[in-house]
């Protein structure tokens, strides 16, 4: 029996503690969307056009989504301590840069940069299997995991109220202290856990081809991506329709848009508590079907006259509830495809689920309008989580005719 390594807390020549995993987990889930019901102050602030200042979410996402590609051989390269404090050097002063940007242009290059805070998220779950062995690891991941799904259910509450009292900026003065907070608490407390390799980053890419060609690999995937896209071109759609729609202040705007985040937090613990017994696949189509259903739900409300903020943001619980579904699930199938290739299948799959989730997230941006409603938004949540039950409908079907159930 495999023994778990001794962990003192502030102690960087022992593995970290929990607690510094969650923090680092969490700081990426932050700085995506604390500052999400300021983007109508700040595009007054930069004079500038909303779907320009919408960027902001999409390129965060985009360039969040090529480092998972390269993140982790580079951990495996130089050691998970030094590419973790790299990236949060780099977010510190990319944050100072967001709040002195004198125009948009140099606002989104920092926002670009502030996405290097990615492997802090990505390197956390790494460290943990470095740690402890499969069994103990799948228990500290959901610790991990959980703590990203709370973050983003409390960082638009927590950015709304602030936007009220003192303005956009200081969401980013809270992102900045917060990571410094979180660079100065992994200096003395992140142990290195990982020797290095000894491998180029070219031979890891040499794998991918080998996944690339796994017609299941690709359901799963997509499934993920199409499913997660409904929540992606929220988050670019949302503090449209909730302040221009709605007309709702930063503060309840905030409020509001946690809902998708209970529901995600309900559907991780039911996927926790019974995927084992109901199957993967079967939890994923009832993930998008959830989701599915709480958009149907909220457009017929609509359609009847009788739409509002609180039915808008209400169904929305459901795609969170489905994506808790969903998700955790179809990230498991991904990984079940070629077992041996389970960490490239990690990154490519995070890949492409926030690549896909970075261009919904900037269409949703274009499609809306004054005067269009939340319409546009809807319908494209509503695509997306069709393509995902599609997705997870051929790969039921290929196990099918491969005589796997």
């Amino acid at each position: 029996m495999a023994v778990s390594p001794v962990v003192k807390f502030l102690d960087r020549t022992t593995p970290p503690h929990i607690l510094t995993l969650i923090l680092l987990a969490g700081m990426a889930a932050l700085a995506m969307n604390i500052f999400l019901p300021s983007l109508p102050g700040m595009t007054a602030y930069f004079d500038t056009d909303y779907r320009l200042m919408q960027l902001s979410v999409a390129i965060y996402l985009g360039v969040n989504a090529c480092l998972q590609l390269v993140v982790g051989p580079m951990s495996d390269q130089m050691g998970r301590r030094p590419v973790i404090l790299g990236g949060l050097v780099i977010f510190v002063l990319a944050t100072l840069g967001c709040i002195f940007a004198p125009n948009v242009t140099i606002f989104l290059i920092c926002r670009m940069a502030q996405a290097a805070v990615v492997v802090a998220m990505v390197l956390s779950r790494a460290v943990v299997r470095d740690m402890v062995p499969q069994d103990q690891a799948a228990s500290m991941i959901g610790y991990v995991t959980m703590g990203m799904a709370v973050v983003p259910m409390i960082g638009p509450m927590i950015g709304g109220v602030l936007d009220e009292l003192w303005g956009w900026k200081a969401s980013f003065w809270l992102l900045f202290v917060t990571g410094l907070a979180t660079l100065w608490l992994a200096w003395r407390d992140l142990g290195e856990t990982k020797m290095r390799s000894g491998q180029t980053l070219l031979r890891q890419f040499r794998d991918y081809p080998e996944l690339i060609r796994a017609p299941r690999f690709w359901g799963y995937a997509l499934a993920a991506a199409f499913s997660s896209g409904s929540f992606f071109a929220y988050l670019g759609g949302a503090p449209f329709v909730g302040s221009v729609v709605f007309s709702l202040d930063p503060a309840l705007l905030g409020l509001l848009f946690g809902a998708p985040a209970v529901g995600y937090m309900i559907g991780n613990g039911i996927s926790g508590k019974f995927s084992v017994r109901v199957g993967i696949n079967r939890m994923i189509l009832w993930g998008c079907w959830a989701n599915t259903v709480g958009l149907l739900l909220s457009m017929a409300v609509f359609a009847a006259g009788h739409g509002s903020a609180l039915s808008f943001f209400g169904f929305m619980t459901f795609v969170g509830f489905g994506n808790g579904l969903c998700i955790p699930n179809a990230t498991a199938g991904t990984l079940s495809v070629r077992p041996h290739l389970a960490g490239t299948a990690s990154g490519l799959g995070g890949a492409i689920m926030i690549g896909g989730g970075a261009g919904l997230s900037a269409l949703a941006g274009v499609l809306l309008q004054p005067g269009t409603g939340p319409w546009p938004l809807l319908w494209l949540m509503l695509l997306t989580g069709l393509l995902g039950m599609a997705a997870i409908t051929l790969v039921i079907r290929r196990e099918r005719r491969l005589g796997m159930v």
